[in-house]
């Protein structure tokens, strides 16, 4: 089956359409990679989403408008994909959306709400769309994230050691092989925010890591980051934009005078690498296989590696896959396993009473014909 995933993660600038054929091959899901599409938000799109995102005020008016509007632009990312990634084959569209919110009351998520309203890639595609993931798993007392942790142990399974997969978002997380999984803090969430807020909007973050480089830590200052007590949280817990935002971030600068746009997002780079290497080390982690925008900067690359002595750090493509991608890569398997009736949970990640069938389907123009229940579920992820 070929099928569409797509993503738009917390750094909201662009939605990721991979396509892959999956095929259910005893115990192994066969993931073959068709290819990605990037298609950037418009920038008005773009503004009104940020306006409206915690810790800003909006109106039931403009959540509205704004889920029909990332809706469309999502269903053209799909249409593209399937026309230039399918030759028009596509069989099934797999949508995260756009996260907005993501509830949390003393270490408990009672919601998360994903923008982009699937019936506008059904109507534009015609094809079956799998949307709302996260509300399942939460509902089953989960933390309805990290989500692609299924997909994460089912592609390293068998590998020696203790490999961890590392996401590199907006915000970091991680997953070893035990099924423990969660997000570390931060990972270009404060960056992002400070080069865009320390330079009047000019910069939407810092490109290659060339202010981190140039700047110097100020050891005050990620002292008192260190302080969140997030940190010390327990896993499994989960996290986002609601905490880690500009506004977070100013009262973290209260009191130290000015510094440099330089070394606060160098200090916040090292905020990112400590608090993920602090992470890695307490799951005894031998290997660590990061993917995710985060990758692409080498200057954050550079620290972590600096932070992790001993454990060799590579990239998803490494291991055949795409880093850009690998996200609205599990998207499509977590929707190819909801259309089968199979799980896409797995509990020890996300701290669910049981695994959970995900996300809810919108019928193609065909109406909706799902396959025969698969007999079994896959134990490993097999990349061709």
């Amino acid at each position: 089956m070929r099928v569409i995933g797509l993503m738009s993660g917390t750094s909201y600038d662009a939605i990721d359409a991979a396509a892959a054929e999956l095929t259910l091959d005893g115990d192994s899901l066969v993931l073959r990679p068709l290819g990605l599409v990037g298609v950037q938000y418009d920038a008005a799109l773009r503004e009104a989403l940020a306006e409206a995102l915690p810790p800003a005020a909006t109106s039931l008016a403009e959540v509205c408008r704004l889920d029909t509007l990332i809706g469309r632009s999502f269903a053209a990312a799909a249409v593209r994909a399937d026309h230039e990634l399918c030759d028009g084959s596509a069989e099934l569209v797999a949508s995260h959306g756009q996260t907005v919110y993501h509830w949390t009351e003393d270490g408990q998520v009672l919601g998360s709400l994903q923008l982009g309203q699937p019936a506008w890639i059904a109507e534009a595609t015609g094809l079956p769309v799998v949307a709302d993931f996260r509300p399942r798993d939460i509902a089953a007392g989960g933390q309805g994230a990290p989500l692609v942790s299924l997909i994460d142990l089912l592609w390293l399974r068998g590998r020696p050691g203790t490999p961890v997969a590392l996401n590199l978002g907006g915000i970091a997380n991680l997953t070893a092989p035990d099924g423990t999984a969660f997000d570390t803090g931060p990972a270009c969430a404060l960056v992002d925010a400070a080069a865009r807020g320390l330079s009047g909007g000019s910069l939407a973050y810092d490109v290659d890591g060339a202010l981190a480089a140039r700047g110097s830590v100020h050891e005050p200052l990620l002292r008192r980051l260190l302080d969140e007590p997030y940190y010390a949280l327990p896993a499994p817990k989960t996290t986002g934009k609601e905490l880690f935002h500009l506004g977070y971030l100013r009262d973290a600068l209260a009191g130290f005078g000015t510094l440099t746009a330089e070394d606060v997002i160098a200090t916040l780079t090292r905020l990112t690498t400590r608090t993920v290497a602090d992470a890695v080390r307490g799951v005894g982690a031998t290997e660590v296989i990061a993917s995710g925008g985060g990758t692409r900067n080498p200057t954050l690359m550079a620290m972590l590696d600096a932070e992790l002595p001993g454990v060799p750090l590579r990239t998803s493509d490494e291991l055949g896959l795409p880093s850009d991608a690998k996200e609205a890569y599990a998207f499509a398997v977590l929707g190819f396993l909801t259309l089968h009736g199979l799980a896409g949970t797995e509990p020890a990640s996300t701290g669910a009473r049981h695994p959970s069938v995900l996300g809810s389907i919108t019928p193609g123009r065909g109406g909706l014909r799902l396959p025969p229940p698969a007999d079994r579920a896959p134990v490993r992820l097999v990349l061709k």
